[in-house]
């Protein structure tokens, strides 16, 4: 739980987000068990700063997707009578033209499998084209050679893990066996009955996080690996993109999931809690084992910093306190497990800044709930 002078240094840093930090819209949320400890909401939906951004608003939140995509992935597998330790070529053997069939599931998750840039140019919103690219990819490198953050490709190969697996797509056995028992505000694929509760996000502003410095580097050259992974699948380049109705349609596991900040932080909350929640095994036990497990360590070959990667969720990186895990979205969003604490949290805003990690609109927040 948080005490009393967390809670008002939470406050703090929170209205300091938005008096010092230029934040336009946001919420803030801790779970704890079953119960939401910490709930804050301020600023503004739109650029215009006319709708006020309040408990129902709901955002994009870029690649803070992939933790609830890993996990339903995972859960798919599991359902199966899979495990992440089973051969790819048990579930997927086209991929990458049989390459890496025999190379372990786990290290699909993890971005061990060199798939993080497609030389076949397809587009972002055609599954199938993407999935055919993945099967005549050649890997960049193999699992055993390193890992490198699989940015857009990761969404494509969950969400074919879960056809594969379980003949559904990814969006509709999120919401059937972990959104809907847990009543979570958050889609992969938004109904359009959902459109009026989101915001509108903002392009960064000028400046980059000097922690992320050498990654835009490498990201402004067009011949790097990190420009290549950033642009594979083509399409959806312009922040202002993911605000039309026809993009969150699309059901992208990898950066297209669309939330609150108290959902997020439920889900996680569940997680930290061995997949209990309400009285229920919401997701079996071995997922949650999954999910935690570090499985990949050092240097990002993509990110060009030290990273720690389980079965889909980050684990060790500039943003993560020991034994947390969980995903950083674009521009800022965030959310994590905590097990020890048997917490979840998470940060949703719209005004997106130029960093590969979240910075201090979410650290200092961190840092009070974990203090």
């Amino acid at each position: 739980m948080l005490t009393p002078s967390a809670l008002e240094a939470l406050q703090a840093s929170f209205a300091a987000n938005f008096d010092l930090r230029a934040e336009v819209g946001a919420s803030l949320s801790i779970w704890h068990g079953d119960t939401e400890i910490c709930s804050l909401h301020s600023g503004f939906r739109d650029r215009a700063r006319s709708v006020v951004w309040d408990k129902h608003t709901i955002a994009p939140v870029w690649s803070a997707t992939k933790g609830p995509a890993a996990a339903t992935a995972l859960l798919a597998l599991h359902d199966s009578g899979l495990t992440p330790e089973r051969p790819i070529g048990d579930l997927w053997p086209e991929l990458a033209r049989g390459q890496l069939a025999r190379y372990p599931i786990a290290a699909l998750l993890s971005h061990q499998c060199g798939l993080a840039a497609l030389d076949t140019e397809a587009p972002v919103q055609d599954h199938e084209a993407v999935v055919a690219a993945l099967h005549d990819q050649i890997p960049k490198w193999f699992p055993g050679e390193g890992h490198g953050y699989h940015p857009r490709t990761f969404g494509f190969l969950a969400e074919e893990i879960v056809r594969r697996a379980c003949g559904l797509s990814l969006g509709q056995l999120w919401r059937t066996r972990i959104a809907e028992p847990l009543a979570l505000d958050f889609w992969i694929g938004l109904p359009e009955s959902e459109d009026h509760r989101v915001a509108e996000m903002l392009t960064p502003r000028p400046g980059i996080d000097p922690a992320s410095q050498e990654f835009y580097r490498a990201l402004g050259q067009p011949d790097s690996l990190t420009a290549a992974a950033f642009a594979s699948p083509r399409g959806l380049a312009a922040v202002g993109e993911i605000n039309h109705p026809a993009t969150r349609r699309l059901a992208l596991a990898g950066f297209g999931g669309i939330g609150s900040a108290s959902a997020l932080a439920r889900f996680y909350a569940m997680l930290a809690a061995g997949g209990r929640a309400n009285g229920q095994q919401i997701l079996p036990e071995p997922v949650c084992r999954w999910a935690a497990t570090p499985l990949s360590d050092g240097i990002d070959k993509v990110l060009l910093v030290p990273t720690t990667f389980t079965a889909g969720f980050m684990k060790q990186a500039p943003s993560f306190p020991p034994g947390t895990f969980g995903h950083p979205g674009a521009g800022g969003s965030h959310a994590l497990a905590d097990p020890a604490r048997r917490l979840g949290f998470a940060y949703v805003m719209n005004q997106m800044e130029r960093s590969v990690f979240p910075t201090e609109k979410a650290l200092t927040l961190i840092r009070a709930a974990l203090a």
